[in-house]
């Protein structure tokens, strides 16, 4: 018998009902469950993120562009579980391939999704308490929420901005603050400085500012999510930016997916978000690594 394996049925037993739970919240709530493809010509231009390559195409790092152009199709409220694939992504919060939860609303912002999260929670966790290595999160009072401005300025000596020029920006967050986050309840960190948007929209009236929020509990990045960027013309740019400094950074030359921006042009206002299932199961079943709640990590394999 292979013992490690054994160890983890309890906690794979609690992970399919955590994702049945999560299924059956979104189908109650008005939700179409929908399926993308997995393999995919291109994902989205990310400085941070390198895709798996598969033949030549890509696995997808996220569903994020095929469901965006469902929602540029006419579909409404939908949301997918499925795994992703990242390379060079290994920790104890960290595997190559893993499950993300994402959800896409039309006609809502990331003010809808951050109420979203809170009632996610307190559907997973009824008794409105969560206790993670002897941390306990109090999901009864409503979730803390903390601009970037107001976190540096709480919990470092700069500021935001002062960070990305310093090039630390992601060394403050990783080390400093997130830490500190979702400790007696959960922490929504949100509008980031538009340099950090990706394909989040900025704030109409301060340009600076991308309406983009992460989700902590206990310490845990778990959700990243945002108002969706819906102009192609800027959203071109940006991914032209992306690719010019991965191509600087690889010495190979990036593509961009001209059929995402080609529907994004019909698409509405909306707000996505992707939550890892790999971390949320771990957060719920008091595990201390990502290793522990996946049948098989590639070291097993």
């Amino acid at each position: 018998m292979n013992h490690s394996l054994a160890h983890k049925q309890q906690r794979l037993k609690q992970r399919a009902r955590i994702i049945q739970t999560i299924r059956a919240f979104f189908i109650d709530t008005g939700f179409l469950e929908i399926e993308t493809p997995h393999r995919i010509p291109l994902n989205a231009p990310e400085v941070h993120i390198t895709p798996l390559p598969s033949q030549d195409w890509q696995l997808h790092t996220s569903p994020e562009l095929a469901m965006k152009r469902l929602l540029a199709a006419g579909y409404d409220n939908i949301f997918q579980i499925c795994p992703c694939w990242r390379a060079e992504e290994l920790g104890s919060r960290h595997l190559p391939e893993f499950t993300l939860l994402e959800w896409y609303r039309s006609h809502c912002d990331y003010q809808d999704l951050m109420t979203d999260c809170e009632k996610l929670f307190r559907h997973l966790l009824p008794d409105s308490t969560l206790l993670y290595q002897d941390q306990q999160v109090d999901l009864q009072q409503p979730f803390e929420r903390l601009t970037i401005a107001d976190a540096f300025s709480r919990y470092t000596d700069t500021t935001a901005w002062q960070a990305l020029k310093d090039d630390c920006f992601d060394e403050l967050i990783a080390i400093t603050i997130e830490p500190q986050l979702g400790l007696a309840r959960p922490t929504i960190l949100y509008d980031y400085p538009a340099e950090l948007a990706s394909l989040a929209r900025r704030k109409a009236d301060q340009p600076e500012i991308a309406e983009r929020f992460e989700l902590y509990v206990a310490g845990i990045e778990l959700a990243n999510g945002f108002s969706e960027l819906i102009d192609p013309v800027e959203q071109r740019q940006r991914f032209k930016n992306d690719a010019r400094i991965i191509a600087q950074q690889t010495n190979r030359p990036l593509q961009i997916p001209e059929p995402f921006l080609n529907d994004l042009q019909q698409m509405p206002p909306a707000a996505g978000i992707a939550l890892g299932i790999d971390r949320l199961v771990m957060l719920l079943t008091n595990a201390e690594s990502i290793d522990q709640v996946v049948a098989f990590t590639p070291q097993d394999l």
